[in-house]
């Protein structure tokens, strides 16, 4: 795990913090949390479909929430682009190197 992984992971905790039960459904809070974990422990994405599958389910989740006008487009990506950053996306550059 790097420092990055782990602000991002931060980032999520307080958010959801943030947001509560007024933002979120316990099923959602609960999605979002799960593919936070396995992408922050994931060492290989292309070989976890567990963290994929999460990272999908994530996704599909954010877009709910903004077509469903509960959160803001902007919120909502922001809280997915700290979900990728959980993610080893520098091991995988490194690879591609």
């Amino acid at each position: 795990m790097t420092e990055n992984r782990a602000l991002a992971y931060g980032r999520i905790v307080r958010t959801l913090r943030a947001v509560g039960p007024v933002k979120l459904w316990p099923p959602e809070e609960a999605c979002i949390r799960e593919a936070a974990d396995a992408l922050l422990f994931c060492d290989d994405l292309v070989e976890d479909s567990a963290a994929r599958n999460a990272l999908d389910l994530a996704a599909g989740l954010v877009q709910h929430l903004i077509d469903a006008e509960r959160w803001t487009a902007e919120n909502a990506r922001r809280l997915l682009d700290d979900i990728w950053a959980c993610g080893p996306w520098g091991v995988l550059d490194h690879r591609a190197a």
